[in-house]
């Protein structure tokens, strides 16, 4: 039995990010939110996404984008529900257990959740 390693290093979270953008964008519920409101290029939204969590996680400071503003103009088009964020929420937590396990994992996990709450609630 092997044991999974923490995220360690922009390789990690960019792993993450393409395992998680694969699993999303076969959702049903999510998918068109992303293809079809949101208009994603995901050579140009990938990049930014692990910009994004590489900043949260391991100080980096490459992304420079302001994200209410960004899903305000989504949720315009298409109101985000709850379950549009539990749903974001499961599928987050569910490639991060599979991938990586460790406390950099625990706080990807617990920031996610603190954003998802944050951002319904501004929404």
């Amino acid at each position: 039995m092997s044991r999974k390693s923490d995220l360690q290093s922009r390789n990690d979270i960019a792993r993450f990010v393409n395992a998680f953008y694969q699993r999303l964008l076969a959702d049903q519920q999510l998918a068109p939110i992303f293809t079809d409101v949101a208009g994603i290029t995901l050579d140009e939204h990938k990049p930014l996404i692990i910009d994004y969590w590489e900043k949260l996680l391991l100080g980096g400071n490459a992304y420079r984008r302001h994200t209410m503003n960004i899903h305000r103009a989504v949720h315009s088009k298409r109101p985000l529900s709850e379950d549009d964020f539990k749903r974001w929420l499961a599928l987050y937590t569910q490639t991060m257990d599979e991938l990586y396990e460790g406390p950099l994992a625990e706080r990807a996990k617990l920031i996610a959740n603190t954003i998802a709450d944050n951002m319904q609630a501004s929404l």
